[in-house]
């Protein structure tokens, strides 16, 4: 079944094509061929995936499609690698992709643009595919600038709003500073060793010979790569920005595409992480102060999306420190439980949005649950879970890279200790939506009340089946010290050249931290409870609290040091130096030719007299230069 890899792609570009030629005809048929799609890619992947986890495809298959590049020395070929790793990113990629695909449906069912967005939703997911099935860099990167222009056309898809198509562009931008570091890396990798298949690479760093100044500085410019693509400092503030799109866009960027394309990459290029400490310590530290600041701006939010989106910020975090601690399987682990109860959330809060008639302050929201059943108790399930209660996925995941944080070297119970402050304000922040928005009287206006009502099937079933994910999802890395066999772990294992720890932790160290993190948890939900059971949505926020609805002023800095003074010397260069100077020496050179002419031709008088006259000016001029030129 790994020969037939290539159909996995192929499905979502070809209702990309259909969906997209056939926009003003299709009518509501598009959201039906997308999703269609996208569910067979789904199917070949799960068969994929279980070729692979029964051992007949033990090690990396590489599938060859064609040759990409084939010049002189370079030959780079277009081919996709099967193994445990990327069957396991094809089925979050296609599963999750195909209940946002059902969602939407319902969703965006009264769009006038509802062709489009499936076509484009599909383009979407064909670029992820790419991303994540290429055997070399290069096909991993046009997978990855593939993604980044989805997101531009899926953030800013309500063009019509200005301040829509701006958070497009921001999104954008940032991405190509985050992607000019992955192409200089590549570039250095080219140079080095004139290949970018990753087994070929593997096999060349493993030999221990490359200098570890090269290495560290590969590492480095791939990260600076993931930092873009998966929202890290200094590269985080398009990410809330991004939830200008439709709600089914959010969930697709944030829960199972696009944010986790920057983990996927540092885990795939293991190989070469691993191999730097100085990389590695990087990663950790930005990933913590991601984690930390997030949701320290996540705590004050009062639009419902802009909350989640902090959220995300802040557990991309979480999933850095693990790659900084060279626990990459805890990370992947990470990345698919987020999947679960992170598309959840959005599209849970998409359901809300829907029927309170397009609001999004969760001010104006409240007393839902009675209304909103089964919207209610998904989304209680996705709290539950990202707050990292057991027996719920979010305790499994985030449990395992805190046990790896605190195992790390010589400050790693500080950042541990740090790890669970911000595990104690994702549990606050979390439970302070729910309360918020589910709890208490409904606080809007008496239109909303008399049309709120559950959502119809097409959205909440999607919300069911990740509900019922986010609960079992975490059974498949239970750890053996709850009797489990951390099955993840031993699928992902063999990619892996080096597996973290330093040394193994005792059970009974391992137990008291669990039971001090699911009291943290549980003191976050408690102090959330207490704060918002009854919620006055006139109270303002002072001091520090102001600061973080302020999201650190982080875009006004941006705004100020960066922006501000870019397009002041974007304004010298176009008023004095490209107006003043080069539109002015060219414009002068025209008028002076236009007015010598002018004035040259006055010469061409038809006056024979005047005629002879000039001749022997000539004349006498020539005789002048003759005679200097011979006495000289």
């Amino acid at each position: 079944m790994t020969n037939l890899v290539w159909l996995v792609p192929l499905f979502p570009f070809i209702g990309f094509l259909v969906t997209g030629l056939g926009r003003n005809h299709l009518g509501k048929a598009s959201g039906w061929i997308a999703s269609t799609a996208i569910l067979a890619s789904f199917v070949v992947s799960l068969l994929i995936f279980f070729e692979i986890k029964s051992g007949t495809s033990a090690s990396p298959v590489i599938v060859h499609l064609f040759d990409f590049l084939n010049i002189g020395n370079m030959n780079i070929p277009f081919d996709f690698q099967v193994d445990a790793l990327s069957s396991i990113f094809l089925l979050v990629i296609t599963g999750i992709g195909f209940l946002i695909h059902l969602y939407s449906i319902s969703y965006m069912s009264h769009d006038e643009g509802f062709g489009k967005f499936f076509s484009y939703l599909n383009l979407f997911v064909f670029s992820m595919l790419i991303l994540v099935l290429g055997a070399n860099y290069l096909i991993m990167f046009i997978g990855w600038e593939g993604v980044g222009l989805c997101s531009y056309l899926l953030i800013g898809f309500w063009y019509k709003n200005v301040a829509y198509t701006v958070a497009a562009q921001k999104a954008f931008v940032m991405n190509r500073i985050g992607d000019l570091g992955f192409l200089v890396g590549i570039f250095l990798l080219f140079s080095k060793f004139g290949n970018l298949d990753y087994l070929t690479l593997q096999s060349a760093f493993g030999a221990g010979t490359i200098d570890a100044t090269f290495v560290t500085s590969v590492a480095l410019c791939f990260f600076i790569g993931a930092t873009g693509k998966s929202a890290q400092i200094p590269l985080f503030t398009w990410l809330p920005d991004a939830m200008a799109g439709p709600t089914p866009v959010s969930a697709l960027i944030h829960a199972a595409t696009m944010v986790t394309a920057g983990v996927y990459m540092i885990t795939r290029s293991n190989f070469i992480f691993s191999l730097s400490e100085q990389a590695q310590q990087v990663i950790l530290v930005i990933g913590l102060a991601t984690a930390l600041v997030a949701a320290t701006i996540a705590t004050r939010q009062n639009d419902i999306k802009k909350v989640l989106a902090y959220s995300t910020v802040s557990q991309l975090g979480f999933m850095f420190m693990a790659l900084g601690v060279g626990a990459y399987t805890a990370a992947v682990f990470h990345v698919i439980t987020h999947a679960f109860f992170k598309a959840l959330l959005f599209l849970g809060s998409g359901s809300v949005i829907h029927a309170v008639g397009g609001e999004q302050d969760i001010r104006n929201m409240g007393g839902l649950r009675g209304k909103m059943k089964i919207t209610y108790g998904t989304f209680l399930i996705g709290c539950i879970a990202i707050a990292g209660i057991p027996p719920l996925s979010g305790f499994f995941s985030k449990d395992e890279i805190m046990m790896h944080v605190f195992n790390h070297g010589v400050y790693g119970k500080v950042f541990w200790v740090l790890g669970m402050l911000a595990a104690l304000m994702t549990a606050y922040y979390m439970f302070r939506l729910l309360f918020i928005t589910f709890f208490g009287e409904f606080r809007g206006t008496n239109h909303q009340r008399e049309h709120l009502h559950e959502s119809p099937l097409l959205m909440t079933m999607p919300l069911m089946v990740l509900a019922f994910l986010s609960i079992v999802g975490g059974l498949i890395g239970i750890p053996h010290v709850l009797g489990g066999g951390h099955h993840l772990d031993a699928f992902i294992r063999p990619l892996l050249i080096k597996v973290s720890v330093d040394h193994e932790l005792s059970h009974q160290t391992e137990i008291l931290l669990m039971v001090i993190a699911i009291g943290i948890a549980l003191a976050g939900i408690l102090m959330a409870w207490f704060g918002f059971k009854k919620y006055d949505a006139k109270s303002t926020s002072k001091g520090l609290a102001s600061f973080f609805e302020n999201k650190w002023y982080i875009d006004e800095l941006y705004q100020a040091i960066i922006v501000t003074p870019v397009k002041q010397v974007s304004l010298f260069f176009e008023n004095i130096i490209e107006k003043s100077g080069i539109d002015a020496f060219v414009n002068g050179v025209g008028k002076f030719i236009q007015f010598s002419s002018n004035r040259l031709k006055l010469l061409q008088n038809g006056l024979v007299g005047g005629y002879l006259f000039l001749m022997v000016i000539g004349v006498i001029i020539l005789f002048i230069i003759q005679v200097w030129v011979n006495k000289f």
